[in-house]
């Protein structure tokens, strides 16, 4: 680098607790050199206990300040430093979520502080951090301040370092590109625009919102004011109506209030006619009780004659009944010995009966007897059968083994198809939970990238397409054995991985990325597994040595993948070396820390990161938390399922075997069966044929057996028949002695009814005359009762009707609001006398009225008010439009004159960054361009700056997004839109931290040469250019600031720095070379 023509001044760099390193910068004169720095320049940065920092102070230059240094030696601690004490919030530098955790390891508070070039006096901003409680004392040139006020100081100065545009940590690189084209006119306006733009575009899209709100209104108000107005309309109708059913409802309510009286009138007039026709009544009933009582007399007289007379009837009724109940006894006695001696002569006939049938057996047997022995004789000269039925026998048994064996093996393939069977839907049902987890883990990946998903189908469709494996997205071949471990894998890849496919063959995948990413337009990640597998590297140390701290296993023993897979993730992140610890690990960290070998670890709920200094040795940690699974719970094991469906193939292949078995068994079974049934018919034959001469023989002797019995018991008939004479003549003696009783029986009953004949003379004669006597009094009492019942109903008439006409009096001057001694008005009379006087007439009246105002249905009693009111409404609404339409209009001329004011300027604007965008990309041999983009002018919060670029002649151009350009492609279209911002940067710096990592040489030294062009301008704000490597023979320019960490055990402290010795040795050692 060349010597700086300005004054060189030491920065006092102090890294850990080891010995202090130096940074060489350039620090203007504050005296006279203020005047290259623009209003909030940095001009001073010193931080004590700052991450790897005891203490350092660093003086950038007021253009391109290149910091340079290896890899963890404090480069992006200035950039944290920068932010956190401009009141940046930790989640900009993308580091840890607590400000406590920037304080250096094993201190307490930490302090930065830093000096901003102001006109009329620099600002000095401090802040002290403390780790206990995350707490900050903030303090403005010197003086306790807080939080709001540093953000109103920063805020003045224009710096913002939560804008992508102007400070862009190593940590925010790669979501730059993820910046939506509205985010990015957003960041684009704050960092370069002039200070009025951003709030013209809020104040557009405010107006634009308002204007929407508006057009609702104004239209809302306006439909409902037609509907008003039409409803109105169609209610004109309905006013009309009701007041025509009105006219109805006045005269039923006038008819309603005659009626009762009416009704009044009828039952007043009704009642005066019963009172007269009930004393007539009672008249008539006096004269008929005078007639009847000599009648009544003659009558109770009678009845007293008839009482004993009735009671001597009763006495011999009851003697003649028993005297018959006495006879009937004998009578059926004397049946009964009828009876016994037909029963007797009856026992007789059976005995002569049953003596003639045993002849006739006796005689038949006899003939049987001699048939048998003749057809005995005939068969006796037959040849012996049995040797045929043995032999008969020995196929049957034969056949039945056979059968045997059959049924036997019929039961053990049923046996063995029920075990296959319900180990098949054991394995179907294990298949069905398989896929149901897998669609479970399908349905995520599509809610949360659906792109991948519609990748997914195609890769299952076209599978053939590709020579080598394709794996789908890791997150769904990768299983983890145990649901708790899939945090510690999920935290481990990122996101953009697990959803990547994974190709053997690097053909394969390109071939798959211009179908699903080119053709498709799909955004997709896929990765190519290393050519060498990776999957079975051996860890850095075996997990026995590190039980003591906790360590359970590696990461890479938690999960199940492919090898192509596995070697992926081995490689590139080293889950093989990756220990997991448990609460243990947590407790013992500190010297968790200190063992070599160990970059990645996990604890129950943390991850630490271990970072060790190349050139000291010195460690350096962080840790994040370990954020719960979203993906990987869900766990299905392909190998096994791969398994079960064979398994479920070999028992459907079986089970057909076992089937095509079955019916062979059948068939064979049958044949068996169709065989002995042949045996068993012959086998009868035989033995029937065998066993008749014997069945002949058995039958003769049990013939003549029978034989003899029966002529052993022959019955006497003559003895039969002296016993039966005698039981007949015993029985025919006591039938003498019951006809005897049966006589005396009847002459005493014929003697007691010739009494009852007597006395029921003498009780008819006196039974008539009553009769006679009761008719006449009946025909007198009919009438009586009939006038008594009359006068009694009248007397119940009147009574009603007395109360009728008091309820219906008071119901009627009820009806019209009388007091119960009032008289009726002479308006009611005379409206009364228009109206019908009969109660009929004024129903048909009251109906038909009725029915002519049910006709107008629908109506309601506030149907004129409604309308009136709406009448009003419609008025109010008609002033309200008008107003909103004013408004409206009011509000488009806003939104015109804010629109010129913001978008003339806003194009021109975006012109300049497209042609320096475009100049830029020209001078690499591509080509890139800058434009504001909205699909409708009108809506302001759709505006977005699209950044479109092309590296090779032979694309297009396309829109840099996250997924299209690599990752090189992405930090070159990113670092020179910043370029293309810098020129017309109204911000006071800007900071760009490790940019170049991820470009080629080629392109990292045209950027490098655009920045130092760009950047060294006079016009230019101040830049801080963050790498920890450059190229060799670099353009440079004087007005670089180079500012150079290191650090390690060796390093000068910063009292013992001479820049003056330093130049001569460094002469003296080219000279000698």
């Amino acid at each position: 680098m060349a010597e700086p023509s300005k004054r060189l001044r030491l920065s006092h760099i102090s890294i850990g607790s080891q010995a202090a390193s130096t940074s060489l910068v350039k620090q203007p004169d504050m005296a006279g050199g203020a005047g290259s720095f623009v209003e909030g320049s940095i001009l001073r940065i010193t931080m004590k206990n700052f991450l790897t920092y005891d203490y350092s102070e660093v003086y950038p230059g007021p253009n391109l300040n290149m910091i340079v240094g290896a890899n963890g030696t404090g480069k992006s601690s200035i950039v944290c430093a920068i932010c956190l004490v401009l009141a940046g919030r930790t989640a900009t530098l993308g580091r840890g979520d607590k400000v406590g955790l920037y304080v250096k390891r094993g201190c307490q508070k930490g302090f930065v502080e830093i000096e901003l070039y102001k006109n009329g006096g620099n600002l000095v901003i401090s802040r002290e951090i403390h780790v206990e409680n995350n707490q900050s004392l903030w303090m403005l040139n010197g003086g306790i301040s807080n939080l709001k006020k540093v953000e109103e100081e920063v805020k003045a100065l224009q710096i913002q370092v939560s804008n992508l545009c102007q400070f862009l940590p190593q940590e925010k690189v790669g979501e730059f590109a993820k910046m939506s084209k509205i985010e990015l006119l957003e960041a684009t306006e704050k960092s370069v625009g002039p200070p009025e733009m951003y709030e013209y575009h809020c104040e557009l899209k405010n107006f634009r919102n308002k204007e929407r709100e508006l057009e609702n209104v104004v239209k809302e108000k306006a439909s409902f004011l037609e509907k008003a107005k039409q409803r109105n309309e169609r209610n004109k109708h309905d006013v009309n109506r009701y007041y025509e059913k009105k006219r109805h409802l006045d005269v039923i309510e006038l008819l309603e209030k005659k009626k009762p009286w009416v009704e009044y009138e009828t039952a007043r007039k009704e009642l005066e006619n019963v009172k007269m026709e009930r004393e007539e009544a009672k008249k008539q009933l006096s004269a008929l009780r005078q007639a009847q009582a000599p009648m009544l007399k003659k009558i109770q007289q009678i009845d007293d004659q008839l009482k004993p007379t009735e009671a001597q009837m009763t006495a011999k009724t009851a003697a003649i009944r028993e005297a018959a109940g006495k006879l009937k006894q004998k009578q059926d006695q004397l049946d009964r010995k009828h009876k016994e001696i037909d029963d007797i002569k009856q026992n007789l006939r059976l005995k002569q009966t049953e003596e003639e049938d045993h002849q006739k057996r006796i005689s038949n047997t006899r003939r049987t007897i001699e048939d048998l022995k003749s057809e005995l004789a005939k068969i006796s000269d037959q040849p012996d059968v049995t040797p045929q039925i043995n032999a008969v026998n020995v196929e049957l048994r034969r056949i039945q083994m056979e059968r045997a064996k059959i049924e036997e093996e019929k039961a053990d393939l049923r046996r063995e198809s029920d075990n296959i069977t319900a180990e098949s839907k054991m394995l179907e049902r294990k298949l069905r939970d398989m896929n149901n987890m897998m669609n479970a883990k399908e349905e995520k990946l599509r809610g949360r990238h659906r792109d991948t998903h519609a990748a997914l189908q195609w890769l299952r469709k076209n599978r053939q397409l590709f020579e080598g494996n394709v794996y789908e997205p890791m997150m769904l071949v990768v299983n983890v054995k145990n649901p708790d471990f899939a945090k510690y894998v999920e935290n481990h890849i990122s996101f953009h991985d697990l959803r990547a496919f994974v190709f053997q063959r690097k053909n394969d995948m390109e071939k798959f990325m211009t179908e699903v990413r080119d053709k498709m337009n799909l955004k997709v990640n896929s990765i190519s597994a290393p050519e060498e597998s990776c999957s079975q590297r051996p860890p850095s140390r075996n997990i026995e040595s590190l039980r003591r701290f906790g360590f359970f296993t590696y990461l890479r023993e938690m999960f199940d993948a492919p090898d192509e897979v596995m070697s992926y993730l081995c490689f590139q992140y080293k889950v093989h070396d990756v220990p997991v610890g448990n609460n243990q690990t947590k407790a013992l960290i500190k010297t968790v820390i200190e063992e070599p070998y160990l970059k990645v670890l996990y604890t129950t709920d943390e991850r630490y990161t271990v970072k060790r200094s190349f050139y000291s040795n010195k460690i350096s940690t962080s840790n994040s938390a370990v954020h719960p699974s979203q993906y990987l719970t869900i766990t299905v094991d392909a190998e096994q399922k791969r398994q079960l469906e064979q398994q479920m193939k070999a028992c459907e292949s079986r089970l057909r075997e076992i089937d095509d078995r079955m019916k062979s068994l059948q068939e064979e079974a049958a044949a068996l069966d169709r065989k002995e049934n042949e045996l068993l018919a012959e086998k009868k034959r035989l033995s029937e044929l065998k066993g008749k001469k014997r069945q002949l023989e058995q039958k003769i002797s049990t013939k003549q057996d029978s034989l003899k019995q029966m002529e052993q018991s022959v019955i006497d008939l003559k003895k039969v028949e002296e016993e039966t004479k005698e039981k007949i003549k015993a029985v025919n003696f006591q039938k003498v002695t019951i006809a005897t009783a049966i006589v005396t029986q009847m002459k005493l009953r014929a003697k007691s009814t010739m009494k009852k004949v007597l006395l029921a003379l003498e009780v008819a004669g006196l039974t008539a005359e009553k009769t006679k006597l009761e008719n006449d009094c009946r025909e007198s009492a009919s009438e009586f009762k009939t006038m008594e019942q009359r006068c009694g109903r009248l007397d119940q008439r009147k009574a009603q009707l007395t109360e009728q006409c008091k309820g219906l009096l008071k119901r009627a001057k009820s009806n019209c609001r009388m007091q119960p001694d009032e008289a009726l008005s002479e308006d009611l009379r005379h409206a009364f006398s228009k109206l019908p006087d009969t109660l009929d007439e004024v129903d048909a009246m009251l109906n038909e009225e009725r029915s002519r105002a049910e006709c107008f249905t629908g109506l309601s009693e506030n149907v004129v008010e409604e309308y009136n009111r709406r009448e009003q409404e419609i008025k109010h609404l008609e002033k309200e439009l008008q107003k909103k339409t004013d408004a409206l209009n009011t509000y488009r001329q806003n939104i015109s004159e804010a629109k010129e004011r913001w978008l003339n300027p806003l194009k021109q604007l975006v012109e300049q960054i497209n042609d320096k965008f475009s100049n830029f990309f020209r001078s690499m041999q591509c080509a890139g361009e800058v434009d504001l983009h909205s699909e409708n002018e009108e809506e302001y919060d759709k505006y977005g700056i699209r950044i479109r670029v092309k590296f090779h002649s032979s694309t297009q151009l396309h829109e840099l997004t996250p997924h299209h350009q690599s990752g090189g492609e992405r930090s070159v279209s990113t670092m020179l839109y910043l370029m293309a911002l810098q020129e017309l940067n109204r911000c006071p710096f800007r900071v760009v931290d490790e940019i170049n990592q991820g470009m080629d040489p080629v392109n990292e030294r045209r950027v490098f040469d655009i920045v130092v062009r760009t950047a060294c301008q006079e016009t230019t704000s101040q830049y801080f250019f963050i790498t920890p490597k450059l190229l060799q023979n670099l353009q440079y320019a004087e007005e670089m600031t180079i500012l150079c960490v290191h650090n390690g055990p060796h390093m000068l402290p910063p009292s013992e720095w001479d820049k003056t010795a330093f130049l001569q040795r460094r002469l003296q050692r080219k000279a000698r070379a």
